[in-house]
């Protein structure tokens, strides 16, 4: 059975346009206050919104830009999200899909760092553990959808289960990385069947100036980190802490976390107790997990306010992968637009169905199905957002409900 087509994009206000910049943020801001479950499940909300409803993107481009996003160090969700503001509405649009995205978690975030007592009673955990089955359902239906379009043939479908299996295996950040190389490489060699159109192909309207311009701000960024002189609690050692983690770190928020100890907790600027309680904050909250920056940052006593520390830190620790992505989307654009390079972006694609697919088995479903009733909830919620006109808010709220029911239950 052929592949379904890929749904057109939606036409854009001219790019740059105070409409065009509107239209991403109110957008972004949406899944910021919305998507919860950690950086897998918001490439699940996000093909969703972008793919399904919007339209802004094919399903090859979307692909095509989580595969930069697995590949690059730094948050793999924002980047992604960083992307398709810039294809959008260019860097405005871009700027704009960070800020909406990540600012309902950051100011959380911020206003946890003075309080105590978070989301506490059976009823609140119970809507939480809802959220994780959401967070599943919006995973599962994204990789559904997505194998439909991204492996319509045995040797494609070989591809992404081959990567499934070598993920589950051998579970290592650096994974990622590999298996979109050997999905690369299986597919120039493997894949026989023509492929007519590139539909991965992202236009890129920026040109040598910004990629020059990113590569001078990242290497003095880096430089500067690397040599900042104190360890002393101050606005340029919160700089050189968050910006090196977030140029060090492959895997997402999470692998970030020892990083971040190692450089707030070690030198004493925040208690281990702080840290892990930032870090369970940062847990029930929608948004990028990199967020835990602002929580981290209003934490470090640098006799500025705790604001200006917070988003020093949140900035810091986002900027390297953002810079990155414009340093490396001209030549990826480039190059999977040669016919030869078809077969390789294919491949591409499949891996990314199946890295995506063992995300899903864990840690997204370990994670949150602990019982037949959990299951029962997601399989319902599935049911729910395969409806590509009903909002992924209708899953959400059925598992929240029926996890509070289920709780109160049993």
């Amino acid at each position: 059975m052929p592949a379904p087509a890929a749904p057109l994009a939606a036409e854009a206000p001219p790019r740059g346009s105070a409409r065009a910049m509107l239209e991403v943020f109110t957008a972004f801001l949406r899944l910021g206050l919305t998507s919860f479950g950690g950086p897998i499940a918001h490439v699940g909300y996000f093909r969703r919104e972008f793919v399904e409803h919007r339209r802004w993107l094919t399903e090859g481009q979307f692909t095509q830009l989580l595969a930069i996003s697995q590949f690059l160090p730094g948050p793999a969700s924002s980047q992604l999200g960083f992307g398709i503001g810039l294809t959008r509405a260019g860097g405005f649009g871009a700027i704009a899909a960070f800020i909406a995205f990540t600012l309902p978690s950051a100011l959380l975030l911020f206003a946890f760092s003075e309080a105590t007592g978070f989301m506490t009673g059976s009823l609140a955990t119970s809507a939480l553990h809802g959220l994780k089955l959401a967070a599943v359902a919006v995973v599962a239906h994204g990789v559904i959808r997505m194998a439909r379009t991204m492996t319509p043939d045995a040797t494609r479908g070989a591809i992404a289960v081959f990567v499934l299996v070598l993920t589950l295996a051998l579970r290592a950040p650096w994974m990622q990385l590999v298996v979109i190389a050997i999905g690369a490489v299986a597919g120039a060699l493997l894949i026989r069947t023509p492929i007519t159109a590139n539909e991965g192909a992202i236009a890129v309207r920026y040109g040598r100036a910004t990629v020059t311009l990113s590569i001078l701000v990242l290497a003095v960024g880096l430089f500067v980190a690397i040599a900042w002189p104190t360890r002393a609690p101050v606005l340029g050692s919160i700089f050189a802490a968050f910006f090196k983690a977030g140029a060090m770190v492959f895997g997402g928020g999470h692998v970030v976390l020892p990083l971040l100890e190692e450089s707030v907790v070690t030198p004493g600027w925040v208690s281990h107790e702080a840290f892990l309680a930032g870090y369970g904050a940062a847990q029930v909250i929608p948004g990028p997990m990199f967020s835990l920056a602002a929580f981290l940052g209003a934490q470090v006593p640098t006799g500025a306010a705790p604001a200006l520390g917070a988003v020093t830190a949140i900035v810091s620790v986002f900027a390297p992968g953002f810079l990155l992505l414009l340093i490396v989307l001209p030549a990826w654009s480039r190059v999977t637009a040669m016919p030869r390079a078809l077969h390789a972006v294919a491949g591409v694609n499949a891996a990314v169905v199946g890295l995506l697919a063992a995300a899903l088995i864990d840690p997204v479903g370990r994670a949150a199905i602990g019982s037949v009733a959990d299951a029962s909830i997601a399989l319902v919620a599935i049911g729910l957002l395969w409806d590509e006109r009903r909002s992924s808010l209708w899953g959400a709220g059925w598992c929240i409900v029926g996890a509070m029911a289920l709780g109160v239950l049993t």
